[in-house]
């Protein structure tokens, strides 16, 4: 059976890379910090989480009105870097990587991550030929990724591709794109706010995999 789609979009951090645990860490580590004790929990975190992330951060307890966003941004991207080697992908990930690339179908990896860092995470996974493009910011404030969607939407003339995220940030940037989206449980929200969007959600990987592989209209 053929994939429905010619291409498919992968966000990657929560959907491809299994990182919630460690940004949940240096989260509650920085909130410490600056005397907010009690850690937040998975289930709080994957309620709050949103983009922008400066959004996410003021529902966290930090305030921006005494310290700079991008002050804390670049502490937390610091201590990410430092800890981020020890992260893998998600279960069944690699397994749906390598059958969507033997059936032909292109797939590409848009992201909130800053360019160079999500190139050199990808190679260390070993997965970065897996992509023939890779959309990541020029920043590392992570604001928003509807004008990557866009501008790559505006490179697939007569493709039928479709968006994998973790967030409902990932629905709105397909439906600013034009692409069909799929959400993925286990990210970085919660399955309440994923199924608020309308979109599909997947629990998995299996089941992500057969929505992909779904005969349309059934």
């Amino acid at each position: 059976m053929k994939s429905r789609y010619t291409r498919v979009i992968w966000d990657f951090n929560g959907t491809l890379l299994d990182d919630v645990d460690l940004c949940i860490e240096l989260l509650n580590r920085l909130r410490a910090q600056r005397g907010l004790v009690l850690p937040l929990s998975i289930e709080r975190y994957r309620e709050i989480f949103r983009f922008p992330v400066r959004a996410y951060y003021e529902l966290a307890g930090f305030d921006f009105s005494h310290e700079p966003f991008e002050t804390v941004a670049h502490q937390w991207v610091a201590a990410y870097n430092r800890s981020e080697p020890g992260t893998g992908l998600r279960a069944g990930a690699l397994h749906l990587l390598g059958k969507l690339a033997r059936d032909g179908v292109r797939q590409a990896v848009l992201s909130a991550t800053e360019s160079a860092m999500l190139e050199r995470q990808l190679n260390r996974l070993g997965i970065r030929d897996y992509f023939d493009r890779v959309c990541g910011r020029s920043d590392v404030y992570a604001a928003d990724k509807a004008a990557l969607a866009r501008s790559f939407a505006a490179e697939l003339p007569g493709e039928r591709a479709v968006l994998i995220g973790d967030t409902d940030h990932d629905y709105t940037c397909a439906r600013a794109a034009g692409f069909d989206c799929i959400l993925l449980c286990g990210g970085h929200q919660s399955r309440a706010v994923l199924a608020a969007t309308g979109a599909p959600v997947a629990a998995d990987f299996e089941e992500l995999e057969g929505l992909l592989y779904a005969v349309s209209g059934t």
